[in-house]
C-alpha cells in the first residue's frame, strides 16, 4: 500500500481564496500584518466559511476505499488554533482520516519520509521538496495549469494514476 499524503489548503478547502480576499479587505499589506492575521484568524469560523474544492471529502473517501493508499493529511499551520480548526473539521468529515499538523517553518518533506510517498499539493515549493527527497509529487490544480508533475484537478483521479 503506497503512502498519500493530501494538502489542506487549496486542495480540500479553498481556505487560500479567502483568507486573501479578507486580507484584501482589511488592506493588511506587510509580511507582518498579514502573519498576525493568520495567526490571530478564527480557523473555525473559517472553515464553517470556506468552500470544499471539487468534492475533495467524497474524493478522499473514495480514495480510502479504493484500499490503494495509506491516506493522511498533511498540512501546514500556523497556529495552534489553525490546527484545532483543521482536525476538528476533518475528524467530522472522515473519522479515521489521520492528520499531520506541520509547523509552517518545516518543511513537509522534513516532517515526514517522502521516498516513495506521494504528496498531492497546489503549491510547487512543496513539491519540489517532495520530488528532490525521493518522494512523488503531484501537482493540484483546481483549474487546467500546465505543471512538470502529474497533475489532478480532482482527489480521486490519483486512483487512476497509480492503479
Amino acid at each position: 500500500m503506497k503512502k498519500l499524503y493530501i494538502d489542506f489548503d487549496g486542495v480540500i478547502l479553498d481556505t487560500i481564496k479567502v483568507t486573501y480576499e479578507m486580507i484584501e479587505k482589511l488592506g493588511l499589506g506587510t509580511p507582518e500584518e498579514v502573519k498576525e492575521f493568520y495567526y490571530n484568524l478564527d480557523w473555525n469560523h473559517l472553515i464553517k466559511q470556506t468552500p470544499e474544492i471539487n468534492d475533495s471529502i467524497n474524493c478522499i473517501r473514495k480514495i480510502m476505499n479504493s484500499n490503494l493508499f495509506d491516506v493522511k493529511v498533511l498540512t501546514h499551520i500556523i497556529s495552534y488554533n489553525e490546527g484545532l480548526g483543521k482536525i476538528e473539521y476533518l475528524k467530522s468529515k472522515i473519522p479515521e482520516l489521520e492528520v499531520i499538523l506541520v509547523p509552517k517553518q518545516i518543511n513537509k518533506a522534513d516532517m515526514v519520509n517522502p521516498k516513495d510517498a506521494i504528496l498531492v499539493d497546489d503549491f510547487l515549493g512543496n513539491l519540489d521538496l517532495w520530488h528532490d527527497k525521493g518522494g512523488i509529487s503531484v501537482k493540484f490544480s483546481d483549474g487546467n495549469k500546465k505543471s512538470k508533475y502529474r497533475t489532478v484537478t480532482k482527489l480521486d483521479q490519483i486512483i487512476d494514476l497509480f492503479k
